[in-house]
């Protein structure tokens, strides 16, 4: 069985987390392992500030200095994050990265669904909406926040990556 991605926190120095999280996409694309680094983010919440008697809203970052990364953690996964330019170490005990608990990630709210997915990249799945209905096909990518996946189905002979909603997609 195929080892679960987890939530995992990455402490960088300030003010580079948003150097941090390009590098690390770009690595991920470079070594080709977007199958085994999933997400990499950096929470942020709106803030309305009052100045001079105008308000304006403006995003600040929750935790500032740290990025989140979920991902299968191995020697490669951890070798890419730990020597991205920035990243000064994961958060755990030592040189021992610990994951987020189901609680921590849920207490978060913005990722929240991404752990409550019934849903997985590599999931074979049956898609149920009307024109593709009965086709099968691999999930290559997940986006929580908008409900929805990217399916590489067969079209021609040829595997294409197509959307659908999460709501229109079955296990197999």
């Amino acid at each position: 069985m195929a080892e679960k991605a987890q939530w995992y926190v990455v402490h960088t120095y300030s003010g580079y987390e948003n150097k941090v999280k390009d590098d690390i996409l770009k690595m991920i694309n470079h070594r080709g392992i977007e199958d085994q680094i999933l997400e990499v983010m950096i929470p942020t919440q709106t803030v309305v500030e009052e100045k001079n008697g105008t308000k304006k809203e403006s995003e600040k970052k929750m935790f500032p200095a740290y990025v989140l990364v979920k991902m299968i953690m191995n020697e490669l996964t951890w070798y890419v994050v730990r020597n991205t330019r920035g990243v000064t170490g994961f958060v755990g005990p030592g040189s021992k990265p610990v994951p987020l608990s189901e609680e921590e990630v849920k207490s978060m709210g913005m990722i929240a669904e991404a752990q409550t997915s019934q849903f997985s990249v590599g999931d074979h799945v049956t898609i149920t909406e009307e024109m593709w209905d009965g086709q099968v096909g691999v999930i290559s990518e997940i986006h929580p926040a908008d409900g929805t996946a990217i399916v590489m189905i067969d079209m021609f002979g040829r595997n294409t990556p197509a959307e659908f909603k999460l709501s229109e997609l079955e296990k197999v």
